[in-house]
């Protein structure tokens, strides 16, 4: 019998999916009456999926999305501004292959960072890689890393990621040195990555807060020259106080 050591070598060539299959196909009665075509293709489509699924576990590690969200667990029923023909036609995440800006604005609490985070899952669920980082401390280590020299190397490391979630943005205006390195990051992504951007603030009060008006005028050609927006309204999604809107245990609405 070359059982064992067929399963031995699956195991030496880090095949360990078609491994585990082998042996249940050996324990189980019920895989006797399909031909060795069948049987292994069982064994290829069982690999196939568990790299899948570990390369999917690794990108969302290495993503650090605020949320664990997910599109399918989007609430729809709550009169916020969602479109759900949009947001499903987002899901295929063709947006972070062409590469296309989504910017998510509205008031605290109506859930911008659940979606970003949904939609950066669906990237990564479709073979891209995603990075989340909060506007605020995004500025501040740039600032750290240009007083430490490490500015070039971070900036080409977030310039390499599929998709870039900046939450948050322009929570308070920014000073000169923050506008010129937003206009970086902006810059390395410009036609070649795809960024999801989420702010409190409507997009036209940008230019303003950015301040210094030719930086604002690059970065906002940049940002939303190709951008899908998304504008969400209502109250809250967090208030459950004397019988008002109850949190949905998925969406939570930051």
């Amino acid at each position: 019998m070359l059982d064992n050591p067929t399963i031995d070598g699956l195991r030496t060539l880090r095949l360990h999916a078609m491994a585990a299959g082998l042996a249940e196909q050996q324990a189980q009665a019920g895989y006797a009456g399909l031909s060795f075509e069948e049987r292994l293709g069982l064994l290829v489509d069982r690999e196939l999926t568990d790299r899948a699924s570990r390369r999917i576990a690794r990108s969302l590690k290495t993503a650090r999305l605020r949320i664990p969200a997910a599109v399918e667990d989007i609430d729809f029923r709550r009169p916020r501004g969602l479109d759900r023909g949009q947001l499903l036609a987002l899901a295929a995440a063709h947006w972070a292959a062409q590469p296309r800006t989504i910017v998510i604005t509205g008031p605290t609490g109506t859930g911008k960072t659940f979606l970003a985070c949904a939609l950066a899952h669906a990237a990564i669920r479709n073979g891209h890689t995603a990075l989340y980082q909060r506007a605020p401390r995004m500025l501040d280590e740039l600032a750290i890393a240009r007083g430490d020299g490490r500015i070039a190397r971070l900036l080409a490391s977030w310039a390499r990621v599929s998709v870039l979630v900046i939450d948050d943005l322009l929570l308070r205006p920014l000073t000169p040195d923050q506008a010129a390195d937003l206009l970086e990051v902006i810059e390395d992504r410009a036609g070649l990555r795809a960024t999801i951007v989420t702010s409190q603030l409507p997009v036209p009060m940008w230019h303003q807060a950015i301040g210094d008006p030719t930086i604002a005028d690059a970065a906002l050609d940049r940002l939303l020259g190709s951008a899908d927006r998304i504008e969400l309204s209502g109250e809250s999604l967090r208030k459950d106080a004397a019988g008002r809107q109850p949190v949905p245990a998925a969406d939570p609405g930051t």
